[in-house]
């Protein structure tokens, strides 16, 4: 049986890079496989050489060509709309392939998974688990997101040991 996938937006992407952890980011969770699609590794162009090393050196991450077909066609169609083209590529996806989005832009996604019932995680997420599961400690987590924060990411300042985890994997 194949493994669930975590398919990842830009903004997750973009506060591992930031933290200096993105090596770190598929180890957290892995049980899954992680997931990049070309459109989203073509968004983000700050930190590609980083993803690259990921994707084709570690080979931690896979980079997946999104070529749409049929229905998840339509709905990229329909979701690029209203919605940025990494998100609504995750979003589509996830949708006709039954797998995880990993994104914090909720403002964009956080009503359409709950509607469509798709799984999420969300950057504080991965935190919560590396935390809960050893990896990362408080300090270290704290110091992640001051580190996203002073780098000019908008990331909410929690105590990870509080936090609860919105839609639970």
């Amino acid at each position: 049986m194949a493994k669930v996938k975590i398919v990842l937006d830009a903004d997750v992407l973009i506060h591992f890079a930031k933290a200096e952890r993105l090596n770190m980011l598929p180890e957290i969770l892995s049980e899954f496989e992680h997931v990049v699609l070309s459109v989203v590794y073509d968004e983000i162009k700050s930190i590609q050489d980083q993803l690259y090393n990921q994707i084709y050196f570690l080979k931690n991450i896979s980079l997946e060509k999104f070529e749409p077909q049929d229905q998840m066609k339509k709905e990229y169609a329909n979701l690029t709309k209203m919605f940025g083209r990494g998100e609504s590529a995750c979003m589509a996806y996830c949708k006709f392939t039954n797998n995880v989005i990993g994104s914090s832009n909720l403002k964009d996604i956080k009503e359409y998974c709950s509607r469509e019932g798709i799984s999420y995680l969300t950057t504080l997420d991965f935190l919560y688990y590396a935390f809960k599961r050893e990896k990362m400690s408080k300090d270290e987590c704290l110091q992640f997101i001051h580190d996203v924060k002073d780098k000019g990411s908008n990331l909410p300042l929690v105590d990870i040991t509080q936090y609860i985890p919105q839609n639970p994997i």
